[in-house]
């Protein structure tokens, strides 16, 4: 029987790459939605935007921040608030 095939994804913290399941989706809201440009932690994978992924490790999130490597994949500057609300995000998760 045919094996379906996993996605994989690279985590933008630790450049490892893993399963689509076992990373967080950070999303940019697209410039025409009525939160244009908010970015946030989507658990579902549904929401519809410029998508980068974060192991669930705060750690992961700190090297992402120190190499502002969310700020390259989405072309934008992220506020540290931005940053503390992602961290409090992947902690309750």
């Amino acid at each position: 029987m045919h094996q379906k095939k996993i996605p994989m994804r690279k985590c933008t913290g630790c450049a490892e790459m893993k399963e689509k399941r076992e990373l967080v989706r950070i999303v940019k809201a697209p410039e025409n939605a009525e939160n244009s440009g908010e970015i946030s932690v989507d658990l579902t994978g549904k929401k519809p935007g410029r998508g980068a992924y974060l192991c669930k490790d705060p750690d992961c999130l700190a090297k992402a921040k120190k190499a502002r490597r969310l700020e390259k994949a989405f072309s934008c500057s992220i506020p540290d608030e931005v940053y503390e609300q992602l961290g409090r995000e992947l902690a309750a998760e």
